[in-house]
C-alpha cells in the first residue's frame, strides 16, 4: 500500500466530505431536473467542446478527428438529428470505447492509428473531484472514480424523487453498503439525512481488522469530519461474518413499533437479509427494498417477496453514478427508468468478449457540467433494452420518457454488487491457479451463478490438476482478486458473505463443445447451484 498517497486522497476526501456536509440539497428538485432535460443537447455539446476539442489528452480528441467531425459537424448533427442518432453516426464513424479500452487494457487503435490513453485522460477539467474511490488492491496501483460535490447534490434529486415515488420519506432507512473504499454507504449516510431520508442504520460487512483495518479507519475518519461539520452521519455498524440476522432483527423490532423500514443497497446482501428472517420467523412484511449493483434476477425477488417485503431496482455505474430507478408502477423485471438528462445511452449488437452470446450492448454518453469524466460512447460491458415509456410516476410526470430493461452484465463479474473485469478474472483463473496448484489454463473456470439465497462464484477445477485442499485454493483466489481493478473490496464481500464454493468437476461447456473460462449470469451461461 501506499501510505502516503492513501493519506493525500483520504486528505482531499476529507475537504469534500467538509464541504458536503456544509452544502444544503437543491430545494426544487423537479423543477432543476425539468431544466436539466431540456437543455440535455446545449450541455452536451458545451461539455464536448470545453472538456473534449478543447482538451487534446481526451482520446475523443483524436477520435473525433479521425472521423473527420469537427465541432461545427457535431454542433449541426446534433441540432438536425437530436442526441441520440448524432450519437449512433459517431460510434458508426469509430467514436466510443470498449470497456477495455477505457480501462486501459486494450490500446485504441482508429483508423490504423494507436491513441495515448491513460486513467486520468478522460477527466472533465472542467470540475474539481473531492470524493474518490479507489478500486484497487493493497498490492496494486488500481484505478479511481472521483467525483465532484455538485455531481453528489444532483444525484440527490433522483434520490429525492424515488422517496416520494416509493413512498419511504417517513420510514426508518437502513443501508446495507460497504465501507471505503466504496464511497456509496458514506454518501448515502452523510447526505441522506440533509433530503430527508430518516436514516436510522448503517450494517456493513467489515471483513476482519486484520486486512481491513485501514479501510474501517478512514471510514470512521471521515464520518467524524461529517460531524464535525455539523452533518448527522452514521457511523456503520459491522456484520458478523456470513451472518445478516442483526439486519432482520433491527427490520423486525422497528416494525413491532409501528416503523416501516426501507432497505437500500446491493441485491444479494439484501436478499440474504430476507432469507435470514424467513430462517428466524421474524416479521418484516412491508419492508421496502430499494436495491441495485448486480442484475435483480427473478430468483432473488422471489425470495424477498416471500418475505413479505417488496423490491425496488436502481442502475448505477461507479464511472457515471445514478443512470436509472425503477417506480411503482414497474412490477417486474431488471427495469429502470433512464436519467436522459444525466447520461445518453444508446446500443449496438455484439458478441460478448469471453463467450459466443450476442448481446445488445449499452454505450454511454455523459452529458453534464459536472460529470468527472467527458465521455462518448462508452461500453460497460452492460446490456439491456432502451424503449419509450409513460408512465405516470414522478419521473414519467418530468419527462423521463425512456426506460432500461433486461439489464446485465456480459463481460464482468457483478456478484454481491461488486465488479470484476473479466480480462482481469482470466489471469487469475489461465495464469496464477495454475502456476500455484498445477494444471492448466483450460483446468479452472469460474462460474456466477444463481445460489439458494445470494449469487455465489463456482470456481470449477479440472480433476486433472489432481488432489487440492479446497481452503487452501480458495484463500488463495481470494487473496489473487486484490490484484484486480475492484479486487480488495470484491474479495472481502465475497469472503464476509461465504460466496465462492470449490467445485472439483470438469468446467462446462457451451453447447457448441467450447470451454469458456468464465460463466456469467449476464450471458445465460449458469447452472443450478448444487454443490
Amino acid at each position: 500500500m501506499d501510505l502516503f498517497g492513501e493519506v493525500r486522497r483520504y486528505s482531499r476526501m476529507a475537504l469534500g466530505v467538509f464541504e458536503l456536509a456544509r452544502t444544503p440539497a437543491i430545494a426544487d428538485p423537479r423543477a432543476n431536473l425539468r431544466k436539466n432535460l431540456e437543455n440535455r443537447a446545449t450541455n452536451f455539446l458545451n461539455l464536448a467542446a470545453q472538456a473534449i476539442y478543447a482538451n487534446p489528452r481526451n482520446p475523443y480528441h483524436k477520435m473525433l478527428h479521425l472521423a473527420q467531425c469537427e465541432y461545427p459537424d457535431l454542433e449541426r448533427a446534433v441540432t438536425r438529428d437530436g442526441l441520440e442518432p448524432a450519437l449512433e453516426g459517431l460510434l458508426r464513424a469509430g467514436v466510443y470505447l470498449t470497456n477495455d479500452e477505457l480501462k486501459g487494457k486494450t490500446p485504441i487503435i482508429r483508423c490504423g492509428q494507436q491513441i495515448p490513453s491513460e486513467d486520468s485522460s478522460y477527466e472533465n477539467p472542467l470540475v474539481r473531484t473531492r470524493i474518490e474511490a479507489r478500486s484497487g488492491g493493497s498490492r496494486s496501483a488500481g484505478s479511481r472514480t472521483g467525483h465532484s460535490p455538485p455531481s453528489q447534490v444532483h444525484w440527490e434529486q433522483y434520490w429525492s424523487l424515488t422517496a416520494r415515488n416509493l413512498g419511504i420519506e417517513q420510514d426508518a432507512y437502513i443501508a446495507l453498503l460497504p465501507i471505503l473504499p466504496s464511497i456509496t454507504g458514506l454518501m448515502v449516510s452523510l447526505r441522506g439525512p440533509l433530503i430527508g431520508w430518516n436514516v436510522k442504520k448503517w450494517y456493513a460487512l467489515g471483513g476482519n481488522l486484520w486486512d481491513s483495518w485501514h479501510c474501517r479507519a478512514a471510514t470512521r475518519a471521515m464520518v467524524a469530519t461529517a460531524k464535525m461539520a455539523g452533518a448527522s452521519c452514521s457511523f456503520p455498524t459491522y456484520l458478523p461474518n456470513n451472518d445478516f440476522t442483526p439486519v432482520a432483527q433491527y427490520i423486525a423490532q422497528k416494525k413491532a413499533t409501528g416503523l416501516r423500514c426501507c432497505v437500500g443497497g446491493f441485491v444479494s446482501p439484501a436478499v440474504r437479509v430476507a432469507a435470514a428472517a424467513m430462517e428466524q420467523g421474524l416479521d418484516i412484511s412491508g419492508t421496502i427494498f430499494w436495491l441495485g449493483g448486480e442484475a435483480l434476477t427473478p430468483a432473488k425477488r422471489k425470495t424477498i417477496e416471500a418475505a413479505g417485503g417488496e423490491v425496488y431496482p436502481f442502475y448505477a455505474i461507479a464511472e457515471l453514478g445514478p443512470v436509472g430507478h425503477s417506480c411503482p408502477r414497474i412490477k417486474t423485471g431488471n427495469c429502470v427508468h433512464l436519467f436522459d438528462d444525466l447520461v445518453g445511452v444508446i446500443t449496438r449488437t455484439r458478441l460478448a468478449p469471453l463467450s459466443e452470446v450476442e448481446v445488445n450492448s449499452l454505450l454511454f454518453t455523459t452529458l453534464t457540467p459536472f460529470a468527472s469524466r467527458a465521455l462518448i460512447n462508452a461500453e460497460m460491458d452492460d446490456s439491456g433494452i432502451i424503449e419509450k415509456v409513460s408512465c405516470d410516476c414522478e419521473f414519467g410526470r418530468l419527462g423521463y420518457q425512456r426506460q432500461i430493461r433486461n439489464i446485465s452484465s456480459y463481460g464482468k463479474l457483478t456478484g454481491q454488487g461488486m465488479t470484476l473485469a473479466g480480462t482481469d478474472v482470466l489471469q487469475v483463473l489461465e495464469d496464477a491457479l495454475p502456476r500455484r496448484f498445477g494444471g492448466s489454463a483450460g483446468d479452472y473456470q469460474l462460474v456466477e451463478n444463481e445460489g439458494i439465497a445470494q449469487t455465489v462464484m463456482i470456481l470449477r477445477i479440472s480433476p486433472r490438476v489432481g488432489p487440492v485442499n479446497p481452503d487452501q485454493v480458495r484463500e488463495y483466489f481470494l487473496n489473487e482478486l486484490k490484484r484486480c481493478y475492484g479486487g480488495t473490496l470484491t474479495a472481502r464481500t465475497w469472503k464476509h458473505a461465504e460466496a465462492v464454493t470449490i467445485t472439483i468437476a470438469e468446467p462446462l461447456a457451451t453447447p457448441a463443445g467450447k470451454v469458456l473460462p468464465l460463466h456469467l449470469i449476464g450471458t445465460g451461461d449458469t447452472e443450478s447451484h448444487t454443490t
